[in-house]
């Protein structure tokens, strides 16, 4: 299994690229908004899916790629791999280019993942609800998982952390695009403190039909809900709803029906960049 891809290009990163050692949608919420689709196996069960030193190398050989960040991301919710400190402590060791860790924050009420985070340059939470009935409905987290319990972690972590912190907030419209949820959240990330609040919203395919955008008004006036006020991140070109991006798509899924390919095989294959 590669466990490296990229550099993508990242409206917040500049060229990331990747680093996803938790097998696909395992993760500790299966949000309604994810793009990737229904968790399969929800767990807050940490686990060693992979071998430090295997992912290490396999990174070596990418960083001549130049990337402007390394991140920790991917199909899974990257806290949940055991060994992450001890990444993050390779990585650095290796290259002076900076990491970053996106995460959705849920496990931060447990002093050993937030002490392994430490040594990121950059981590990116999430908040997508001020209460925990909302918290239910959206990130539908892991039973073991309270509201009060992930607020409290997302609290501690910034009073904890010495590197640059961003919270994303993801509205959805008809639960949490009003000024009363917007503003239990605004609320709550006053008490977490991160150096900025982003918001985000449905601008793909989502794993719920039921899960729709905020408009870019709506965005911006709930923006200034915050102190000092978010900045919106969605991404409102709809390029996945594009007429030449649909009949690509359906192209690569055709090939990777009949053989694996590398994303290089893909590109040449199909003439792609």
């Amino acid at each position: 299994m590669s466990h490296i891809f990229g550099p993508v290009p990242s409206r917040r990163l500049g060229r990331s690229l990747g680093v996803d050692v938790v097998p696909f949608k395992t993760c500790t919420y299966d949000c309604v908004y994810c793009q990737l689709g229904r968790t399969t196996c929800k767990t807050a069960r940490r686990g060693e899916w992979a071998q430090p030193a295997e992912v290490l190398a396999e990174l070596e050989g990418r960083l001549s790629t130049r990337p402007d960040y390394i991140t920790l991301s991917g199909s899974g919710e990257p806290t949940l791999y055991a060994r992450l400190g001890e990444l993050i402590e390779g990585i650095k060791a290796m290259t002076d280019i900076p990491v970053a860790v996106l995460t959705n924050g849920s496990l931060l009420w447990r002093p050993e993942v937030r002490a392994e985070l430490m040594g990121a340059d950059l981590v990116v939470p999430s908040l997508d609800a001020g209460d925990e009935a909302v918290f239910g409905t959206v990130n539908r987290p892991d039973e073991s998982i309270s509201f009060r319990q992930m607020l409290d972690g997302l609290i501690a972590f910034g009073a904890e952390y010495p590197g640059r912190c961003w919270l994303e907030v993801f509205l959805l419209a008809g639960i949490t695009d009003t000024a009363e949820e917007v503003g239990k959240i605004a609320r709550c990330a006053e008490r977490i403190r991160p150096d900025r609040v982003q918001l985000n919203t449905v601008t793909r395919p989502p794993a719920e039909s039921s899960a729709t955008g905020v408009s870019l008004e709506r965005m911006e006036e709930l923006a200034e809900l915050f102190k000092p006020p978010a900045e919106v991140i969605a991404d409102f070109r709809k390029v996945s709803e594009q007429a030449d991006f649909t009949h690509i798509r359906q192209e690569v899924l055709e090939l990777l029906r009949r053989r694996p390919c590398t994303v290089g095989d893909i590109a040449d294959g199909l003439g792609m960049h």
